[in-house]
């Protein structure tokens, strides 16, 4: 096996070694692959044979009735047909010449440098910062984007005084793009998972407060069920976690479940997790039989960020009339318990958040309406890896066996 790492091995392999790769596997023949591709037989051979030597492993048997996946080639060719396929629907996203009759052909010609170009100026912002990235000449990536235009028979770049910039439909295309060339990676890791014989990567976004609080709650269970893995973990506000999930910037995102969920995002809440008023134990309002909203107005409260379910459940509470002061605005744990511990601040918790802070109580005030649901959120076409299931099993059963009786199992 090659020395080199999964992304690296993904992103040496060309699509037309993986569009050979994916023909062959479907025909179960070189020849009829061949024939469909419009090659010779010895340039599909070989571009297989070196398909097998960058990923470093087996994929097909040769018999003298034809070509056929073995177990890791069928893993693999899962993969590989899930990146034409998305490459397929963005272009018809996009509203190429054609639409779903010639996605397929505009599909096949789409080469990894195309792809590389389109991507890195999405994610630079400019045709200069994307060659420097690459390490290509202005030139190179000109004609590269030049080149991937003339495939889409559709302009997805513009001139302005700044210099030429991609156009809003270009930009989503490049973001489906790059997610599509992720299942290459995943399909190296997937391979060698089954092997048993390789360290992955999954990136796990974490919103703040409940996502922290669950993540953090269930990752020495999975590290030791799975000493291999390096777990990256991505800490933002809820938008731009979201963001950086439809990006595939990070695999799935984990936190209270939004109301309202993106487009090409999907929800799978794992428990019903109230939201109570909280402040630090011997605080005065805890003495009292019954809180009311007249008692809550009396003091300072911490309150989420702008654009949060939490300050979004702040603001319902108070709707009727002036709500009470808000000097900060936070969505930082650490920094929300070091003021409540100081003060007799105010703040609004999840159930779930409460149960991990023993130095803060609850109000007797409530309930409050809606109650939240923290869960995951993922892509809606994402197909998970073997180590991405183990870990979302893991967050179910964890939130299913809690203790707390405002956690409820997870529905159906």
């Amino acid at each position: 096996m090659i020395d080199m790492d999964p992304e690296s091995r993904a992103a040496s392999l060309s699509f037309r070694q993986l569009k050979l790769f994916e023909s062959v596997g479907r025909l179960n023949s070189v020849r009829r692959a061949s024939e469909e591709c419009n090659l010779s037989q010895p340039a599909v051979t070989q571009a297989l044979a070196k398909l097998e030597q960058q990923v470093g492993l087996i994929l097909l048997e040769r018999r003298a009735s034809g070509s056929y996946l073995n177990e890791l080639g069928e893993i693999f060719h899962r993969r590989v047909t899930r990146l034409f396929e998305q490459f397929e629907q963005a272009l018809i996203a996009l509203g190429v010449p054609g639409g779903a009759d010639t996605a397929p052909v505009i599909a096949n010609r789409i080469s990894r440098s195309q792809a590389r170009s389109l991507i890195a100026i999405v994610e630079s912002g400019s045709f200069a910062l994307a060659a420097a990235a690459l390490d290509l000449s202005q030139a190179s990536l000109q004609r590269a984007a030049r080149d991937l235009e003339g495939n889409l028979k559709k302009s997805i770049y513009y001139r302005t005084a700044a210099g030429v910039m991609v156009t809003p439909a270009g930009v989503e295309f490049g973001r489906r793009i790059k997610l599509a060339t992720q299942e290459i990676e995943w399909g190296i890791q997937e391979i060698e998972a089954a092997q048993g014989s390789a360290a992955s990567q999954i990136a796990i976004g974490a919103m703040p407060f409940g996502g922290s609080v669950l993540l953090a709650s269930v990752l020495d269970e999975f590290v030791r069920a799975h000493p291999k893995v390096d777990v990256k973990i991505v800490n933002e506000s809820a938008s731009e976690m979201l963001k950086r999930l439809r990006d595939g910037e990070v695999d799935f995102v984990i936190g209270l479940v939004q109301e309202t969920t993106a487009e090409g995002l999907v929800n799978e809440a794992l428990a019903r997790t109230p939201y109570t008023v909280v402040a630090r134990r011997g605080h005065k309002l805890l003495r009292q039989g019954g809180v009311s909203v007249e008692d809550l107005l009396q003091y300072d409260w911490v309150v989420g960020t702008p654009g949060s379910s939490r300050r979004a459940c702040f603001e319902r509470l108070f709707k009727a009339g002036a709500g009470p002061k808000t000097s900060i605005a936070t969505s930082s744990l650490p920094i929300v318990r070091h003021l409540l511990m100081g003060s007799d601040r105010l703040t609004l918790m999840t159930s779930y958040e409460l149960m991990q802070e023993p130095d803060l109580a609850a109000l007797p005030f409530g309930p409050i309406e809606p109650a939240p649901q923290i869960g995951v959120t993922m892509r809606a076409n994402w197909l998970p890896t073997k180590l991405h299931e183990a870990f979302v099993d893991l967050l179910r059963r964890h939130t299913a066996d809690a203790t707390t009786p405002t956690l409820l199992k997870k529905a159906g």
